[in-house]
């Protein structure tokens, strides 16, 4: 797998180092006055400080309206029943709670949406069959 880039607004350094590296546990990588890279799952992220309101737009999918602004990561089914143990350990709240979506169907899934401590919002996904992600 090639990694991703990706650069988006936060509102401060510490609060976003405090989230990704503690809360999701995530690698800090390097970092200057005004950015902090991530080991996001084995890709990179770059938190860009700046307060520019963000949009909040949502996205009907499934029976669910998300956040239609959003990033994250599709991660092994442990892995992701491991992060909702660590988020609910540490009282974080969720936009939408984990569920299983698109039961008995191919793409078959467990998601969760939460937002960063800058308004972003991310989704984490596991797949029942990881084979499935692209199936429909």
């Amino acid at each position: 797998m090639i990694p991703f880039h990706m650069a988006f607004a936060v509102k401060d350094k510490e609060s976003t180092r405090n989230f990704y590296g503690e809360i999701i546990g995530c690698k800090v990588g390097r970092e200057a006055e005004n950015w902090i890279d991530f080991d996001f799952f084995g890709h990179q992220l770059s938190a860009h400080i700046n307060n520019d309101p963000k949009p909040t737009a949502r996205s009907k999918v499934g029976n669910d309206m998300v956040p239609l602004h959003h990033f994250g990561a599709v991660l092994p089914w442990d892995t992701w029943n491991g992060l909702i143990e660590r988020l609910r350990g540490a009282s974080y709240a969720f936009v939408m709670e984990p569920k299983i979506r698109f039961e008995g169907e191919p793409g078959e899934q467990g998601t969760f949406f939460l937002l960063d401590p800058s308004g972003n919002a991310l989704e984490f996904k596991s797949f029942r069959n990881p084979d499935a992600i692209f199936e429909h």
